[in-house]
């Protein structure tokens, strides 16, 4: 329903662009008010259109709740976060458990990471949260670099600054842990939850379904002896 129309819609690349005629979308903040250009926030739509669900089979509250509990009977949550830039486009930042509060702004953990991979020093990155007592949430970046390039506090000064280029001081990584791999599924899959586990000290959840199990202890380690800004 946020699409471009072949040969009409002019594309921004990584944008979903604007939504197909008679479909009204918006972005609104957490008490549900419309979000000015520029701004990100909750990802809704306000009037029906013809292909919504009318229910779920079975359960119809949890229909309501899941959809229309947030911002009232009129307001559809579609489950992601958004934001849209000065000529109204939409960016998708990643489902709503995905993106961080960060000192009150709404920040997508794809957002960073796909700043932190930018940097051609970087071959991969995967970014959860912490909870913190200033900023409500802090963002932690585990960060594999590419051959022949070390994890010191240097290249983490140069990736903070690289990803506030990028997006703004606001999204710097409050801790970057550089690691020679990051855990995966068999199917390649990053698992961003045990990470998130590590980020928190959490006790680590089911680890069996990994392809490299052992990587999870070496980044359990490694982040007590992660180097920080001064």
């Amino acid at each position: 329903m946020i699409s471009p129309l072949p040969g009409i819609t002019t594309l921004k690349p990584g944008s979903a662009t604007i939504p197909f005629p008679g479909i009204a979308a918006d972005v609104v903040d957490e008490s549900g008010a419309s979000v000015p250009l520029g701004g990100g926030g909750y990802l809704v739509l306000t009037h029906p259109w013809p292909g919504i669900a009318r229910t779920i089979w079975g359960d119809p509250d949890r229909y309501v709740e899941t959809y229309f509990g947030r911002f009232g009977p009129d307001t559809y949550v579609a489950g992601d976060g958004a934001r849209r830039d000065e000529d109204g486009y939409f960016w998708l930042l990643g489902r709503i458990d995905d993106v961080m509060n960060v000192a009150g702004h709404r920040l997508s953990t794809f957002e960073i990471e796909s700043a932190l991979v930018d940097d051609p020093k970087v071959a991969e990155a995967a970014v959860v949260s912490r909870p913190d007592d200033l900023k409500g949430e802090a963002i932690v970046a585990f960060v594999t670099l590419r051959s022949g390039f070390e994890g010191d506090r240097a290249m983490l000064t140069e990736l903070r600054e690289h990803v506030a280029k990028v997006i703004g001081p606001i999204a710097k990584p409050d801790n970057i842990v550089f690691t020679p791999d990051l855990p995966k599924t068999r199917s390649g899959k990053i698992m961003r939850r045990l990470l998130r586990d590590v980020a928190r000290g959490n006790s680590l959840g089911d680890v069996t379904t990994l392809a490299n199990a052992e990587i999870v202890e070496q980044i359990h380690e490694m982040v007590e002896t992660a180097p920080t800004e001064e």
